[in-house]
């Protein structure tokens, strides 16, 4: 689910130091998101964001630096799954009602 959120991510650097930064959430699913933040984030750091509505947790599996910022993959915990009953972000859009939409 494509979607435009901003939250609060911390995590703790290879040092052990927490970080903390605004983020966007960019997208959103089940199992997994993806975070615009202004900084790295190491591969394996375990991070947490909070919504006004929800807090996430998993662990990092990429950070690609792209014109405007770092892009976070992050595979969300167990405990952290995604519904839209949990949590819907302010700006959300499904793709998949785009593909069934008449031209």
């Amino acid at each position: 689910m494509l979607c435009a959120d901003m939250v609060n991510v911390t995590w703790k650097d290879p040092l052990g130091k927490h970080q903390r930064t605004m983020g966007l959430l960019e997208d959103i699913s089940h199992s997994g998101a993806c975070l615009q933040l202004d900084m790295p984030v190491p591969e394996g750091s375990e991070i947490r964001w909070s919504s006004p509505k929800r807090e996430f947790t998993g662990r990092v599996r990429y950070c690609t630096y792209r014109e405007i910022g770092y892009f976070v993959g992050v595979e969300l915990a167990a405990n952290s799954k995604w519904s839209r009953r949990v949590y819907q972000p302010r700006h959300f859009l499904d793709v998949r009602g785009l593909l069934n939409h008449p031209k």
